[in-house]
């Protein structure tokens, strides 16, 4: 598949050449149709050459040693200044070749992360004994139980407040006022509920028992004591937290560090519920990365009706709408020829001629590529079929005797885990690549030289392009993807 797709590309690149040259010198040699025709000149031939390997020259036709078809000749009227290459409207309609405008637009970058359900730690609530005494009857006895507002949790026996209270019930049968109010302040200070002093109040009897009650409904997410244990003033006996609303805990690559801000909103989905989504609001960006993950962290605050979500579970997050940031020059991302060392693109005018150009790229988002320099408004460059133009053009810039750029090398995509990982090589388990019929396999990869390797560890799911030529298997793009859940 892959040779027969190369000797197109040659042959497509051979008509470039020969057509080209007849146009050429139609325009040249030609003379008025009311004059007959006119004898036309031996075009003088400096070379031949084979398409795909466009470095070796031959000084005869024949066989190409490197492939099975015909050398191609190369003419001395087709010699072009600075890699420009000339191709009539017929043959572009044949070739394919669509251009686009150089424009100003706004880039919405995607985002997406994986985050996991937490409780919101500013409503977890502990439950402590009020006072020293026993634990006589305790009516939750596990972790995670779920409890309403106003539901039991335990019955605490205290024997120390039956002094106090006594004391406080002779003094108010004396029937002065401020001894009562001394002797009530003093059951105060003891800590103890003014639904109990209203009790003894009430009833003339102390009251050595109390009620322990849920504060807000959620679950119990630690359970200190058990039935019959005794206890001191303050220890702590439940922690209770809530499941409605919760946190979401998104973990994303440094490399995304301005794609969330504070305010943000994001909707997050689960297979647990499919086809739902959850809608929740960024409330803070955590300042400290994870040094075991290299990642960073933001915490969402989500509404959870239903209970349906339940913390430890994974949730997949996107940004529900991208801001609105300023418009950048760009082009369409399959404007971009990149070759892990350099960025360029083919520019168009309106004569058919058509020249190469270097550019610098910035982000990437909704299928444009951001062009920081090399570019100005309103340009054209070639969107579709530029490999073909860009290997004409390498062997224009060898006619002239310059050094002939190194032809676009074929980029091959697939996804894997990395195994190890180090500025020389990295070892991936990658998946099927069809084009090279390649299977599941585990191999090393050379890091081309602008990737950036700070968010990829060993154990990372990655999405990965690569070229292949005499030096090596190259990667030159490397992205970071979402763990896939169990």
């Amino acid at each position: 598949m892959k040779n027969s797709s190369l000797a197109l590309a040659a042959v497509a690149i051979a008509v470039i050449s020969t057509s080209g040259g007849y146009f050429l010198g139609a325009a040249t040699g030609g003379k008025h149709a009311d004059s007959g025709p006119a004898p036309r000149e031996a075009r003088a031939v400096l070379y031949w050459y084979d398409p795909m390997v466009p470095g070796q020259r031959f000084d005869k036709p024949g066989k190409s040693p490197f492939m099975d078809m015909e050398l191609v000749p190369r003419y001395a009227d087709e010699q072009s200044a600075d890699g420009v290459v000339t191709i009539s409207p017929r043959q572009q309609q044949n070739l394919g070749i669509r251009t686009a405008a150089v424009e100003r637009r706004v880039l919405s970058a995607s985002f997406r992360a994986v985050a996991t359900v937490t409780p919101d730690e500013r409503r977890v609530q502990r439950i402590s004994a009020t006072a020293s005494g026993i634990v006589e009857k305790l009516y939750v006895n596990a972790p995670q139980q779920q409890v309403r507002a106003g539901e039991p949790l335990a019955l605490l026996w205290i024997p120390e407040w039956t002094a106090a209270q006594q004391e406080y019930l002779a003094v108010r049968r004396l029937g002065d006022s401020q001894l009562s109010a001394a002797a009530r302040a003093r059951l105060e200070l003891l800590f103890m509920p003014a639904a109990v002093i209203s009790e003894v109040e009430r009833s003339g009897k102390p009251q050595t028992r109390i009620t322990l009650r849920a504060p807000q409904s959620g679950y119990i997410s630690q359970l200190d004591i058990r039935a019959g244990a005794q206890v001191t003033a303050g220890a702590p006996l439940f922690e209770l937290a809530s499941l409605d609303p919760l946190w979401i805990v998104v973990d994303y690559p440094q490399s995304q560090a301005s794609a969330l801000q504070p305010g943000n909103k994001v909707l997050a989905t689960t297979e647990s519920w499919p086809g739902e989504r959850f809608s929740g609001q960024i409330s803070e960006i955590l300042p400290v990365m994870d040094s075991a993950t290299r990642t960073l962290k933001a915490r969402v605050e989500i509404n959870n009706p239903g209970n349906k979500l339940r913390p430890g579970m994974y949730l997949n997050i996107t940004r529900a709408a991208a801001e609105n940031g300023p418009a950048v020059l760009a082009i369409p991302e399959e404007a971009l020829i990149a070759t892990g060392s350099h960025n360029r693109v083919l520019l168009a005018d309106s004569e058919g001629h058509f020249a190469p150009q270097e550019v610098v790229t910035g982000a990437m988002a909704d299928s444009w590529v951001e062009i920081i320099s090399g570019l100005k408004p309103g340009q054209r460059v070639v969107a579709s079929g530029q490999f073909l133009i860009d290997s004409e053009a390498s062997l224009r810039s060898a006619l002239n005797g310059e050094t002939p750029a190194a032809p676009a090398l074929t980029e091959y995509q697939t996804t894997g885990i990395v195994k190890t990982i180090s500025p020389q090589a990295i070892t991936i388990t990658h998946q099927p690549v069809p084009e090279l019929k390649w299977g599941v396999m585990t191999m090393d990869f050379t890091p081309g030289a602008q990737l950036d390797l700070q968010d990829i560890a060993p154990g990372s799911r990655v999405m990965f392009r690569f070229t292949m030529d005499e030096q090596g298997i190259v990667i030159t793009h490397l992205m970071p993807l979402a763990e896939e859940q169990p």
